[in-house]
């Protein structure tokens, strides 16, 4: 960017007529000049750098590994992994328990996770969770003398706000941008699979991933994401976590290891005016109850379909992607006090958030090589019949036998299981897990143990 026309501009507004000078001065008829220098100190050094390593194992034919082979006919010696290497933004958090958060996308597959902190050190993190429906992980570091950055409640932004966004983008280190609130509550992208994003002008790019967008008092209000970017640059459309969305899922992911997604079993849509007119609706913010599962806990808090629902635990409901993302970060257990309109009047309606898992069976009773993770019976949802994996405890023998949450068993060591009894039956006979056929979203993967 060329800077003449920039230095013109200060230059007319402090009324010069000679040559612009370099230095812009701090103060005009002894007022000082706005700046965004001083929330900075205090911010900057609680956004940190993160780099990963990914290793990967690389197959090859018997004989490439023969070190006499490859002697013979002159190979370049072959690493058995190769190593990629990935660059991200991160935010401490906690500066007493050295938490860090980030991006789930910035440490997905990464086997190493190193954090150089504003004063140039860098410190090897250990991963505490993460959650890929939000796109939100959780590192710990070292917690000596850190800076950590307090969070804003981001039910309080207005469109036109002023926010800054800091990151590492293209591996500058401490990039600083600034910009508007451009909109709020922005969903129905694809990016996540819980979307209420805040849309910002402030430039975002590579490397921006899990840096902070703050307020003007320094305050975390988003995490920046993703920027909607046709031709492959910055056009002024980036996308932020907000923060209570990432206090949530923080806050789980510190106890839990992970978030423990309840089921309320509604499904619901927004109201449109054509269904305000059918349903004989005023048309108003809200979201329309258009299914209940049968035995979930909104049959059993009285929920009918038809009902608009306005406000979830005194929160306005603002539609249907409104209404989903509160659900999903509510905990098994949490209340759910609902205010619907049926028939005209208003009404309130309680509930409870149930266990998805309620009824699943831990894996260690049916086998060892099971244990750490929730099995549950026969589902047969999404095409295939399969048995459904729940929660899987992070370095259990199911989770190093390659079990991941929402995973759905196909086949164990080669045999078809349609049920927790043939699965147990199957093992046992077996005596050892040797193989698995799963379904992971729509992929067929099948895990071997080494």
């Amino acid at each position: 960017m060329r800077s003449a026309p920039i230095l013109t501009l200060c230059a007319l507004l402090l009324g010069s007529t000679g040559p612009v000078m370099a230095a812009v001065p701090l103060a005009l008829d002894e007022q000082p000049l706005p700046s965004l220098a001083p929330m900075l100190e205090r911010t900057l050094p609680a956004v940190v750098n993160i780099s990963t390593i990914t290793r990967i194992e690389t197959t090859e034919h018997p004989l490439l590994s023969d070190p006499f082979f490859r002697h013979f006919f002159d190979l370049p010696r072959r690493s058995p992994r190769q190593e990629s290497n990935s660059l991200g933004s991160g935010i401490v958090v906690d500066a007493q328990q050295g938490l860090v958060l980030t991006n789930q996308h910035v440490i997905g597959k990464a086997t190493e996770i190193h954090v150089r902190l504003h004063d140039g050190r860098t410190l090897t993190a250990e991963l505490v969770g993460a959650d890929s429906e939000t796109d939100i992980a959780v590192l710990r570091i070292p917690a000596e003398t850190l800076t950590a950055l307090p969070l804003a409640d981001s039910d309080h932004l207005r469109v036109g706000d002023f926010v800054v966004a800091i990151g590492n983008p293209f591996g500058l280190s401490q990039t600083v941008t600034s910009g508007i609130i451009s909109g709020l509550g922005r969903s129905g992208l694809g990016i996540e699979g819980y979307e209420s994003f805040i849309q910002t002008d402030a430039s975002i790019n590579p490397g921006n991933s899990g840096g902070p967008l703050v307020n003007l008092r320094g305050e975390l209000v988003g995490v920046n994401t993703a920027i909607l970017a046709p031709g492959g640059g910055n056009i002024g459309i980036g996308f932020a976590i907000p923060s209570n969305m990432v206090r949530a899922v923080l806050e789980q992911i510190v106890e839990h290891g992970g978030v423990r997604r309840g089921l309320f079993g509604v499904a619901v849509q927004d109201l449109t005016p054509e269904l305000a007119s059918a349903l004989g609706l005023t048309p108003r913010p809200g979201a329309l109850v258009s299914g209940i599962e049968p035995d979930s806990a909104a049959a059993a808090a009285g929920l009918r379909e038809g009902d608009l629902i306005v406000t979830l635990n005194g929160a306005t409901v603002k539609g249907a992607d409104d209404l989903r993302n509160r659900f999903g970060l509510l905990r098994v257990g949490s209340t759910v006090a609902l205010e619907i309109i049926r028939g005209g009047k208003t009404r309130r309606v309680n509930g409870v958030i149930a266990d998805p898992y309620q009824t699943f069976v831990e894996g260690r009773r049916i086998h060892a090589s099971l244990a750490g993770a929730l099995i549950g019976e026969l589902d047969r949802r999404a095409g295939v019949p399969a048995l459904p994996v729940g929660t899987v405890t992070r370095e259990s023998a199911a989770w190093l036998a390659g079990l991941r949450e929402g995973d759905r068993l196909l086949q164990v060591n080669g045999q078809r299981v349609a049920s927790l009894a043939e699965l147990t039956r199957v093992l046992s006979q077996s005596g050892e897990l040797v193989s698995l056929r799963i379904q992971r979203g729509e992929a067929l993967l099948i895990l071997t143990r080494r």
